[in-house]
């Protein structure tokens, strides 16, 4: 963690908090900008056995550049009776509340802005103020899709952030503790020992149908087929973010994908050890790069979705959450708590 010596006062306490604050923003922004305008293209590409950006520099490389140059450059344009406080400050709440929940997730060896004794239950609440940004933009446009892609985001959220609490409370039953580097270090155990080679107790080999859960659910969070409901352009155009161009649309394109890592980072602390490796014989990699490797294992997976998966109907997509995995996440609750117990 990025800690403090005995004897740091406040000002030497803010100053490390600060750097290593935009520290972890910057890794995360540039990663970003590489997953959204190119790696989303060239993996989709690949899917649909086409090509995907390969004109504008290395490897089209420079259409992050070249993108970024194109919607900053376009004219921001407010609908006609939009609520403009509301209308603005959704695009910045949404990139804004996914970076301020990576400030709990150690993401390599020392590299942990604060570890407070409820980190879980903080990562959780940031991540679903994202609800209320979509919200926002949604209302605020003065636009009947928007409005519809709004309701359709409340009631997702419902609808799945229950299961996904009660199956991450299921990671909780088995360490004792709300605190990320407490969960993290709880993996760190030996699972199974083959040859000299020793594999972790992952929270994803221990309970694979938490794992399975939780990624299913999360999917929904970061709205990604079959849960874009949302969204939905074959419906209801672009949903929460019709009216929005220019910058406004970067920001939220931002959010969008700052969350998806969010997501990865959270399954990866509570479920695959976090910036641990997962034989003994890779512990010279350094924890970073396991973390990151980890976090774009899921990207790659929410990718797979989106063009394989068909979008479900919105009653389909609030059945499945309420009556599908809400039922299997309590019941996966109890069957850990009884395995808990007996083992205990």
């Amino acid at each position: 963690m990025l800690g403090f010596g005995p004897t740091s006062g406040p000002v030497e306490q803010f100053l490390v908090a600060l750097i290593g604050g935009l520290l972890i923003a910057n890794i995360l922004l540039v990663q970003v900008a590489i997953a959204g305008p190119w790696a989303k293209r060239k993996i989709t590409a690949v899917f649909w056995g086409k090509i995907g950006p390969n004109r504008i520099g290395p490897y089209g490389l420079l259409i992050i550049v070249a993108d970024a140059i194109r919607f900053l450059s376009k004219e921001i344009i407010i609908p006609k009776g939009a609520d403009r406080p509301a209308f603005d400050l959704a695009p910045i709440l949404l990139p804004a509340v996914a970076i301020l929940g990576f400030a709990v997730i150690p993401i390599g060896n020392g590299l942990q802005l604060a570890d407070p004794e409820t980190g879980l239950v903080f990562v959780f609440a940031v991540a679903s103020i994202a609800s209320i940004a979509l919200v926002m933009g949604g209302y605020a446009s003065n636009n009947k899709y928007s409005m519809m892609g709004a309701l359709r985001a409340v009631a997702m959220n419902i609808a799945y952030e229950i299961p996904l609490v009660v199956t991450g409370v299921s990671v909780v039953l088995f360490t004792g503790t709300l605190r990320m580097s407490e969960i993290v270090a709880a993996q760190t155990h030996p699972l199974l020992t083959v040859a000299n080679v020793t594999v972790p107790s992952w929270y994803g080999f221990v309970n694979p149908l938490a794992f399975v859960l939780f990624l299913v659910t999360s999917l929904s969070e970061v709205g990604r087929n079959p849960f874009d409901t949302a969204e939905a352009p074959t419906e209801i155009v672009a949903g929460y973010m019709t009216e929005y161009s220019g910058v406004l649309f970067v920001l939220l394109y931002l959010g969008e994908f700052l969350h998806i890592f969010l997501g990865g980072a959270i399954i990866a602390t509570i479920f695959l050890g976090g910036p641990t490796a997962p034989i003994s014989t890779l512990e010279f990699v350094p924890g970073i790069v396991w973390f990151f490797a980890k976090v774009w294992a899921y990207f790659l997976f929410t990718q797979w979705a989106r063009v394989s998966i068909p979008r479900l109907r919105i009653d389909q997509v609030i059945a499945i959450g309420w009556k599908g995995l809400l039922v299997i996440s309590f019941a996966n609750l109890l069957l850990t708590a009884i395995i808990v117990g007996v083992v205990a």
